[in-house]
C-alpha cells in the first residue's frame, strides 16, 4: 500500500487554476522532493496534503485513507517549516515535547521521546536554552526534533534549508539524509533547489505551472528528462539544448549542427529506435547534451566538433567552457587548461548519452 496517493488533484482560486489534475503516488520510506520555481504549485500542494489548504477536486489518501475532509491534527503528519516556528519562551525541551503535552501524553514517555529525537539529532547539551541562544542550524534541528516525537506516518518538508547560508544547507542537507536513512519514515519534501532534490529524494516530482512534468527517481531525471523544461531546470549548468537536423542512413543517424564561422558539424551515433528514426528522418530536433558529456577529441577520433571558445570559467576541479553552436550559446565542463579563451578547440560527444526532443512539442523523443 502507498504511504500517500495523490489521485488528481485540483486548486483553484475562482477562475485561477493552481493545480491541474496532480497525480503522484509514493511508498513506505520514500523521499519525494516537489521541485519548481516559484509559483509552480509545490508548496501548494504540501498545504493540501497537510490540511491547510481546502482541496478543489480529486483525493488525498494517506496510508489508504481519504483525508481530503480531515483536519491537519488528524492526518497522522508533522511538518517542517522554513521559519521553524519555534516558541521563543520555551526551551527546546519544551518546544520538542510540547505536540505530545498537548496530545495529554505521560511525562515519562514525553521525556523519553525527547532524549531519543535530542540524541538523534545531537543537540542533548542545547535542551534548556530559549530558540534566541540557537544558531539557524540547531533551530531547524530543534523543528525536526518536534516532528520526530510525533511519529507520523508522514513528514511535510516545506523549503526547511532556505534561510541557511550556503556551507550550513550542505550540512543540513547531509543531516536529513542521515535521519531519513536511519528513520525510514516517508517524507514529503518542497525546494525550488534542484541540488538539494538530487542528493536528498528518491522520487522528485518537477513541476511546472501546476503540472507534474516528470516524475521518477532522480538520476533517470537527470539523464533523461521527460521535455526541455526539465532538461534546462535540472542540472547546474543545465543541459545545453542545440538545434539540429537529423539524417538516417539505413541503421546509423547523425545530426547535423551549424558551427560558427565554420562547416556544420556532423555527429553521428545516435542510438534512436527504428521508428523514431523513421519519423524524424531529415526534420528539425533540439538535441540535448549535458556539459559533462562533451570531452577533448583525441586524434583520429570520430564526430569532431571544432569551435571557438568564447569564455573559460576555472572552478577548480574543471572549467566551464562557453562556445556556439547551432546557433545558441553551449557549455561544456572540461579538465582545468585544456581550452583557452579566443583560440580553437575541438571537442567530442558522448552520443549515448545524448537525449533528443521534438521540436513542436519539446517532448522527449524516444
Amino acid at each position: 500500500m502507498s504511504t500517500l496517493e495523490i489521485d488528481r488533484v485540483r486548486k483553484s482560486y475562482g477562475h485561477l487554476e493552481v493545480l491541474k489534475e496532480v497525480s503522484i503516488s509514493i511508498g513506505t520510506g520514500d523521499f519525494l522532493v516537489l521541485l519548481g520555481p516559484s509559483g509552480c504549485g509545490k508548496s501548494t500542494l504540501l498545504n493540501m496534503i497537510a490540511g491547510l489548504e481546502t482541496i478543489t477536486g480529486g483525493e488525498v489518501r494517506i496510508a489508504g485513507k481519504m483525508v481530503n475532509d480531515l483536519s491537519p491534527k488528524d492526518r497522522d503528519i508533522a511538518m517542517v517549516f522554513q521559519s521553524y516556528a519555534l516558541y521563543p519562551t520555551m526551551t527546546v525541551r519544551q518546544n520538542i515535547e510540547f505536540g505530545m503535552k498537548i496530545r495529554k501524553v505521560q511525562q515519562a514517555e514525553r521525556d523519553k521521546a525527547v532524549r531519543s529525537a535530542a540524541e538523534l539529532l545531537q543537540i542533548s547539551h542545547l535542551l534548556d536554552r530559549k530558540p534566541s541562544q540557537l544558531s539557524g542550524g540547531q533551530r531547524q534541528r530543534v523543528a525536526m526534533g518536534r516532528a520526530i516525537v510525533r511519529q507520523p506516518k508522514l513528514f511535510l518538508f516545506d523549503e526547511p534549508l532556505s534561510n541557511l547560508d550556503a556551507k550550513l544547507r550542505v550540512d543540513m542537507r547531509t543531516e536529513i539524509k542521515r535521519l531519513h536513512a536511519r528513520l525510514g519514515t516517508t517524507i514529503v519534501y518542497v525546494t525550488h533547489d534542484q541540488i538539494e532534490a538530487m542528493t536528498l529524494a528518491t522520487r522528485v516530482a518537477v513541476m511546472k505551472d501546476g503540472v507534474v512534468q516528470h516524475l521518477d527517481d532522480p538520476q533517470k531525471v537527470y539523464d533523461r528528462p521527460a521535455n526541455v523544461y526539465v532538461a534546462r531546470f535540472v542540472g547546474s549548468p543545465s543541459m545545453n539544448i542545440i538545434p539540429g537536423q537529423l539524417e538516417v542512413d539505413g541503421t546509423a543517424v547523425s545530426a547535423v549542427v551549424e558551427v560558427p564561422n565554420r562547416p556544420a558539424a556532423r555527429i553521428s551515433g545516435i542510438p534512436m529506435s527504428a521508428a523514431a528514426a523513421t519519423t524524424y528522418a531529415g526534420k528539425k530536433v533540439l538535441i540535448g547534451i549535458r556539459p559533462e558529456h562533451f570531452s577533448v577529441a583525441t586524434a583520429g577520433g570520430s564526430s569532431i566538433i571544432r569551435i571557438d571558445v568564447d569564455v573559460v570559467e576555472p572552478t577548480g576541479p574543471d572549467a566551464l567552457v562557453v562556445f556556439q553552436l547551432g546557433g545558441v550559446e553551449v557549455t561544456a565542463r572540461l579538465p582545468p587548461k585544456q581550452a583557452t579563451a579566443g583560440a580553437e578547440a575541438s571537442l567530442s560527444v558522448d552520443t549515448s548519452k545524448m537525449v533528443l526532443f521534438d521540436v513542436q512539442t519539446e517532448a522527449r523523443i524516444d
